[in-house]
């Protein structure tokens, strides 16, 4: 049997959404048994011993990554959605997009101060998502431990803009481009 790593997994298509373009497929990850369970154990290896009280995922993928994490750790799980998909009081994040602008909230009682966090997504690029969760977490009081992804585009500069705040980023593979 070949030995496979977690990248040999992600299928890249080529001018999706839009011409020139390489969307890195994680669905392709995702739907192997064995990729999927690598690419969760290495998710949370570095974070093994450390108190974890719960596990943030960002919307969506981040939310499948992000589960199986907190399940793996013992903990619970938070989502960060866009706005308004989640029911009941909740506190929002305007971040910028590689084309344009957006928001993300979390519910207001999601997190308590002092509670250690890992936040997970499946790709980092511009770091603009990730760090609308990062806010929205401290804006709970929590701490971010650490921001674990699947998948760096170092071209787009987001490992940089995050560790810009101060944080702990793993990323299990790096593509270069956009």
């Amino acid at each position: 049997m070949i030995d496979r790593s977690v990248r040999d997994y992600i299928r890249t298509i080529v001018d999706f959404p839009k011409e020139g373009i390489l969307f890195r497929d994680v669905t392709t990850l995702f739907a192997d048994a064995r990729g999927f369970r690598m690419a969760v154990d290495q998710l949370l290896h570095p974070y093994a011993g450390e108190r974890i009280d719960k596990v943030v995922g960002l919307e969506a993928r981040g939310f499948i990554l992000g589960g199986a994490v907190a399940h793996q750790l013992g903990t619970g799980f938070v989502p960060v959605r866009k706005k308004g998909k989640l029911p009941g009081t909740t506190i929002a994040q305007d971040y910028t997009l590689e084309y344009g602008e957006a928001v993300m909230e979390v519910h207001d009682d999601a997190l308590a101060a002092g509670q250690r966090v890992l936040l997970v997504d499946d790709l980092l690029a511009t770091g603009g998502t990730a760090e609308a969760g990062i806010r929205l977490i401290e804006r709970l009081g929590a701490d971010v431990v650490g921001c674990a992804f699947v998948v760096d585009l170092p071209d787009l500069g987001g490992r940089r803009r995050l560790e810009a705040l101060g944080m702990d980023v793993h990323a299990l593979c790096a593509f270069a481009g956009h």
